[in-house]
């Protein structure tokens, strides 16, 4: 279980490089680690660290001072691509992440990210470039991301409205996945398996008679 998805203000990561793809993101050499929590120093890794493990100069965005604590990167087109570890969504939200928004997303980092409490937002390409530019005018600009109405609040009280699968939502939202979910339904799905006992039995061996 994890918190439920709510409504939140952040400052902006701008990552403007495109085409990421997860072994970027996370590098394969850490695909054995289990613990998402210790995965935070391996998010971005050969772009932010020298071999012997200091940062590298100039710094890395998100190694930047002012870029701590901030929940929203604003990341080049067709972000994801590559790989489907699942290792990429659970490096970006142990360093802090919540949503990213970007052009594109690979189909199957958007699915492994929405089952790991990262909201994945596609914009219009104008849009896009727009949100670089208002963050270049000012770094400390701050959006507010509302799953529940499907809004992105911009300075200015514009709103920017983006699509969601629906289930993915209401899983956010609730702070589940789909495991917690049929957990959570357990009475509901035993309720309905007693009115609808199955009509072939598939059991091998089952006596007739």
């Amino acid at each position: 279980m994890r918190q439920p998805f709510g409504t939140f203000t952040s400052r902006v990561i701008p990552l403007p490089a495109e085409n990421v793809d997860t072994d970027q993101i996370v590098p394969a050499r850490y695909l054995k680690v289990t613990d998402k929590n210790g995965l935070a120093e391996a998010l971005f890794r050969d772009w932010r660290f020298e071999e012997d493990g200091s940062l590298k100069e100039p710094r890395f965005v998100l190694d930047r001072s002012e870029m701590a604590g901030r929940r929203i990167l604003l990341a080049g087109d067709n972000f994801g691509a590559g790989s489907s570890r699942e290792h990429a969504p659970w490096a970006l939200t142990a360093w802090g992440l919540r949503a990213i928004l970007s052009t594109s997303f690979a189909d199957i980092f958007r699915s492994n990210s929405l089952k790991n409490g990262l909201l994945p937002i596609a914009v219009p390409a104008e849009t896009h470039a727009r949100l670089f530019a208002m963050v270049a005018a000012d770094p400390d600009l701050e959006l507010t991301v509302d799953l529940e109405t499907q809004l992105v609040h911009l300075p200015g009280d514009e709103d920017l409205s983006f699509d969601v699968d629906p289930f993915a939502r209401m899983m956010l939202l609730a702070g589940t996945d789909e495991l917690g979910y049929l957990l959570r339904n357990q009475d509901a799905i035993a309720a309905w398996e007693a009115a609808h006992p199955p009509r072939v039995d598939t059991r091998s061996g089952t006596a007739t008679a």
